[in-house]
């Protein structure tokens, strides 16, 4: 097996398709037999020369050139023929001539340039060597079938010309090595400023969200009055505020996933199709545009979407929302200089094959620049653009089994069109089939109210859990809930917010208080509203409730919410942390903070250290239930302390569970922190449910 991936190494190695490459072989390989032949023929004399050689060595040389135009061209077969080019033209033609030449002075020359010149075609020593003897041995086999009476009399040394040889090759892969690494260096030099370009391009987005968000919460703060104990803030100016943080928390979110997204593009890492859900177009298309970091309200206004083509489509949330916001952003920074310009965005349904089209009218993209649009690094003359955001976009749409193309008239307009399969009414009852079947043991004989003053949203939810065998009771209000509550113990409630009589926040702060029983004042309550997603997240979290689902909502998309937080309610309500002791070694005094005040919320019991060293001190002097180790540490960094750690005699000591923290996701840092001995790994900024998932997995 190691042999074969060395072959298969070798040959991806040996085989540089590049498009110097192809354009040496057209149009110096080509025209070079030509003039060779006419030249060697005609004014040297030389005893043999073959036209018929030189025309099929010509069209070899000419048969790469659909490549520049089309990178499917032979597809996986390409690389082969390009060997077979290559072996026929350079190592089978000179053999011959110099054999059919009989070891003329002139091909001897020849035979050490076309070595020099294969080297740099095939820069790996096994497959040069497969091409040269697959194409001298044929030159000989060819001199042989061809020639009827073989006299060859070489007055060279031929011992001598085979060290010149052999030190051709050796000298020549040394410089193709030393030239290697040099190029090596300068793409790892030129990827790092693409990459650190590319983060810093596209997190102007969420961090203009944040911006504008926290303007408009200092705005809409009341001014300040010494002495004055409370200041009241009225009922809209409070949905702002809760409006304005929930927005800034989503940048945030966001902001760390276009990191993530962007370094597993440089390094070109497989998308992650495990997020994959049926989702509404129209809806997750309007959250994207609701998400997008304005600069100002004018500019908000030149975006119009039409959601009257609905339809349903299987991807990530946030992976879509990205190719949204490169879109809009690539748009907005053309219509610059287009001050009446438009961007409409529409959906449209199909019979194969649904779309949403972001059309603007800008001025346009050149013609010359839309077939290299979705090439990596490509940037059609945009300043500080790293021509990331397109390419990965055209990785992001294969993904979900679709296309993104361009259309655009330079002066009139530009079109991108994201295409989608056509998702069939089997593949939704598919779904929900295998929803309900990886779920039925979550819900089973569980007992569940839900409270709702729409009798449609109730049978919608009703129908859900009813197949997921679960026990179903419903209220019309806050108020009757309150009654269902009073008298049966529930393990789950789904809450309308809107509703008459008493909302659900009334019926939330009574169920909190224990007016509903003191068995159910710890019960798991989800928030199932119509109003603003950003308005009433922040208002459910203060008020008692582990979760919020938007209305409306595909039915595959609301069992698959309503999983999730019954799974994660279920998990959390097992572990208690009161009295754990945890250290947190971190450098950073304010990662140290955020993490404490998190922890400590949870009644752990929390200490600190500043770095490696501090922090093997303190496991000297007290016992902890567990370490929150930083990676990247100075004097002694998380690795170097962990296996100080774990190396400890003391065996309280090296036994303590330790969960690395760092803000590099890749597979190397994983691996170092494994291998010193970590228990487990998350990447900053830290997610807190996530964070205390992992401490109830460590902590008894």
């Amino acid at each position: 097996m190691r042999v074969f991936n060395y072959i298969k190494f070798s040959f991806v190695e040996g085989t540089q398709i590049s498009r110097f490459n192809i354009l040496t072989a057209v149009f110096l390989g080509a025209p070079a037999h030509f003039f060779f032949y006419v030249l060697f023929k005609y004014t040297f004399h030389l005893p043999y020369e073959s036209f018929v050689l030189r025309i099929m060595a010509t069209m070899l040389c000419l048969g790469v050139l659909p490549k520049l135009k089309n990178q499917d061209f032979l597809r996986g077969y390409f690389p082969v023929y390009w060997h077979l080019m290559l072996i026929f033209v350079l190592p089978f033609i000179f053999t011959v001539y110099l054999l059919k030449n009989d070891f003329h002075e002139l091909w001897l020359y020849w035979e050490i340039f076309m070595i020099f010149v294969l080297i740099t075609y095939v820069p790996n020593w096994l497959m040069f060597l497969f091409d040269l003897l697959v194409g001298v041995l044929c030159g000989i086999a060819f001199f042989v079938l061809t020639t009827p009476d073989i006299r060859l009399n070489p007055d060279f040394d031929i011992s001598l010309y085979s060290i010149v040889i052999f030190f051709t090759v050796a000298a020549g892969y040394v410089f193709s090595y030393s030239n290697k690494r040099g190029q090596i260096a300068l793409e790892k030099n030129s990827a790092l400023q693409a990459l650190s370009g590319s983060i810093a391009h596209e997190m102007r987005n969420p961090l203009g969200q944040v911006r504008y968000n926290l303007e408009a919460i200092e705005q809409s703060l009341p001014a300040y009055r010494p002495g004055s104990l409370s200041i009241p803030i009225n009922d809209d100016t409070l949905d702002k505020l809760y409006k304005n943080v929930a927005k800034s928390k989503v940048a945030v979110k966001r902001g760390s996933q276009v990191i993530t997204m962007i370094l597993d593009q440089v390094r070109e890492k497989p998308i992650d199709k495990s997020g994959f859900a049926y989702a509404s177009a129209a809806m997750v298309t309007q959250k994207a545009i609701d998400e997008y970091g304005f600069e100002s309200r004018q500019e908000r206004e030149k975006v119009l979407f039409s959601r009257d083509e609905d339809f349903v489509f299987r991807v990530d949330e946030t992976i879509y929302v990205f190719v949204l916001f490169n879109l809009i952003m690539n748009a907005l920074h053309y219509l610059k200089s287009c001050p009446d310009a438009r961007i409409y965005i529409s959906l449209e349904k199909g019979v194969q094959w649904n779309r949403v089209k972001v059309k603007d009218t800008g001025p346009g993209i050149p013609s010359e620049n839309l077939p290299r649009l979705f090439d990596a690094y490509f940037t059609s003359g945009r300043k500080g653009g790293t021509g990331l955001g397109l390419a990965y976009c055209k990785r992001v749409m294969e993904s979900f089994k679709g296309d993104i193309t361009c259309d655009s008239v330079e002066g009139e307009y530009t079109e991108f069109i994201l295409t989608f399969p056509v998702i069939s009414g089997d593949d939704i009852r598919s779904n929900r089939e295998e929803l309900i079947a990886s779920n039925k043991a979550l819900f089973e004989e569980k007992r569940i109210l839900v409270v709702d003053d729409e009798p449609a949203d109730r049978a919608v939810v009703r129908e859900i859990l009813t197949d997921l065998d679960a026990i179903v009771e419903e209220a019309g209000n806050g108020r009757e809930g309150l009654e269902k509550l009073s008298a049966y113990r529930f393990d789950f409630v789904i809450m309308n917010l809107e509703m008459p009589v008493m909302n659900g926040y009334e019926a939330v702060e009574n169920i909190r208080n224990g007016k509903a029983g003191s068995e159910n004042i710890l019960v798991p309550i989800v928030a199932y509203s119509a109003g603003s997603y950003y308005i009433v997240r922040g208002k459910t979290k203060k008020a008692g409730m582990q979760g919020l689902i938007s209305k409306p909502c595909v039915e595959t998309e609301l069992l698959r919410q309503l999983a999730a937080i019954f799974h994660d309610c279920q998990k959390h309500s097992l572990q208690d942390f009161t009295g754990k002791s945890l250290l947190i070694v971190d450098d950073s005094a304010f990662s140290r903070v955020a993490l404490k005040t998190v922890l400590e919320k949870q009644g752990m019991l929390v200490d600190e250290a500043f770095d490696g060293m501090d922090a093997c001190k303190r496991l000297e002097s007290k016992l902890y239930d567990l370490v929150l180790m930083d990676m990247r540490m100075p004097l002694l960094d998380g690795v170097a302390a962990t296996k100080r750690i774990r190396k400890s005699r003391g065996t309280n000591i090296s036994s303590v569970p330790i969960i690395g923290l760092s803000g590099d996701s890749d597979e190397g840092s994983i691996e170092d922190a494994m291998q010193a001995g970590m228990n487990d790994y998350l990447v900053k900024p830290v997610d807190t449910k996530v964070l205390l998932m992992k401490i109830s997995q460590l902590v008894r």
